[in-house]
């Protein structure tokens, strides 16, 4: 089906999807689980097809990568929605405003969610957000990312299989498909992606006044104090730094250590790249550069950075190009003496590219941080427990993870989110099942109405007793 004719669509299924959610009315906790356990099997039935489709829309990509960050973290979180479903559900009494009366808040479906899901994991950002709004007692419309075509059209056969149309759908299609996906009239909107799409989204949103979750990006710190442990740190850095090739949102960016551990940095680096990575090129274990447009823009970052003076360190194995554009696979490689003026320090870098800038005080490090725009994460590395509390009062990240890199993404009782460029509002676990439910407050007035009565005429008397209660 051509882009139009899905879009001419759109406005049609999501409005039979709103009728059927108040047709049907609350969604109870019976058929909450119901359908986490159907999303569960959708994606453990279908793990090797999955597997295969992500894999070929790479070009390469590590099954074992897709395995346990997309189909074992999604089941993850469907699982945990699925064991606290009850007790998220439950209202939350609050204490009374007066005697006789009852307070609470009411957690209630908003209707219809929107996720606009990304290529570099296609599966799991599509499906973690989506555990959240099954438990809340939505229904749901998927927009995965052009860029991983068969993994799309995958989950939209799979899906198809596992839910009626009415409560769960996946929407195809390329860039304007997803423009016009933004626009519609959702109760919610979900976004993982680009700062920079991220702004063309909300714009789309506030035509229809559609509150938004936005997980976006940026440029992720690593701080090395100078009393860390260098090696584990540079192996906990280089772990996520070549899971799924930095195409992380989360990912280390840059990384900020003492002038005197440059040369001892680069010597780890290079040990323990080539202990994990003997070979990358024809390794199954090392995945390729999403397209060929993305590869290009990620050898320019390094010849831009290279023609600014900066010195590149590639950590490929040895007798091993460090780039090859048939297979799209980029070996790690270091930037040393980055700044501010190359382009690799001014846009998210999304790819096996680590700059390394040093700092000679621990201060100047925490105000180069503080002089960006706040990051999706930020990571320290360091056993002191004030130094710890230091950075963690003095720099703000939509997480903080101590002596290692990305933990908490897959911790579910934690928030997962942005703050300022790096998005809004948070999800995960108890967190994500808030966000796509409306808390509604319920007030029980008492029998005889008595809180009331102090709105009523005449006021005089009522006017006495309010002056004396401030003058008391």
């Amino acid at each position: 089906m051509n882009s139009n004719a899905v879009i001419a669509r759109l406005g049609k299924t999501l409005s039979a999807m709103k009728r059927a959610h108040l047709a049907d009315g609350p969604a109870n906790a019976a058929l909450r689980r119901n359908r986490l356990e159907r999303a569960i099997r959708l994606l453990s039935e279908n793990r090797a097809a999955l597997i295969e489709a992500v894999s070929e829309d790479f070009g390469h990509r590590s099954g074992y990568q897709t395995l346990l960050a997309d189909v074992m973290s999604s089941i993850a979180a469907l699982h945990n929605a699925h064991k606290h479903l009850e007790q998220w559900m439950q209202p939350e009494e609050q204490e009374a405003p007066g005697e006789g009366m009852q307070a609470r808040v009411q957690y209630q479906a908003l209707g219809v969610v929107g996720i606009i899901s990304p290529w570099n994991f296609p599966i799991n950002l599509a499906f973690s957000p989506l555990s959240g709004v099954l438990a809340a007692g939505n229904r749901a419309l998927i927009k995965p990312s052009e860029l991983t075509p068969r993994t799309a059209a995958l989950l939209a056969e799979l899906v198809k299989r596992y839910f009626d149309p009415l409560e769960l759908s996946v929407v195809q299609g390329d860039a304007t498909v997803g423009a016009a996906f933004s626009a519609q009239p959702f109760d919610h909107l979900v976004f993982t992606g680009s700062t920079a799409v991220g702004r063309q989204v909300m714009r789309a949103a506030a035509e229809n006044l559609v509150p938004l979750t936005l997980e976006l990006g940026g440029k992720s710190p690593v701080m090395i104090d100078t009393d860390a442990d260098l090696s584990a740190a540079v192996e906990r850095t280089l772990s996520v730094k070549t899971f799924n090739v930095g195409q992380i949102c989360l990912s280390p960016d840059y990384v900020l250590l003492p002038e005197s551990a440059r040369e001892a940095f680069v010597d780890n680096a290079q040990r323990f790249v080539r202990e994990i990575f003997p070979s990358m090129q024809a390794n199954p274990d090392y995945t390729s550069i999403i397209n060929e447009r993305h590869f290009l823009r990620l050898q320019g970052l390094l010849e831009d950075a290279q023609a600014k003076g900066a010195t590149l360190v590639s950590l490929a194995p040895e007798g091993e190009p460090n780039a090859s554009i048939e297979s799209r696979k980029m070996a790690p490689v270091l930037v040393l003496g980055a700044r501010d003026d190359m382009k690799v320090m001014q846009e998210e870098i999304f790819g096996p590219i680590l700059p390394i800038l040093t700092y000679q005080d621990r201060n100047q490090a925490l105000d180069y941080i503080n002089a960006h725009p706040r990051p999706l994460a930020a990571y320290y590395f360091g056993p002191d427990p004030e130094r710890q509390q230091h950075f963690a009062t003095q720099t703000t990240s939509g997480a903080l993870v101590i002596n290692d890199i990305m933990t908490h993404a897959s911790v579910e009782s934690l928030p997962f989110g942005g703050v300022g460029p790096a998005g809004m509002g948070a999800y995960h676990g108890v967190y994500g099942f808030r966000r796509f439910s409306h808390a509604k407050a319920v007030v029980v007035q008492s029998a005889g109405g008595e809180y009331n009565l102090r709105l009523r005429a005449p006021y005089a008397e009522k006017l006495a007793h309010i002056e004396a209660m401030l003058s008391a």
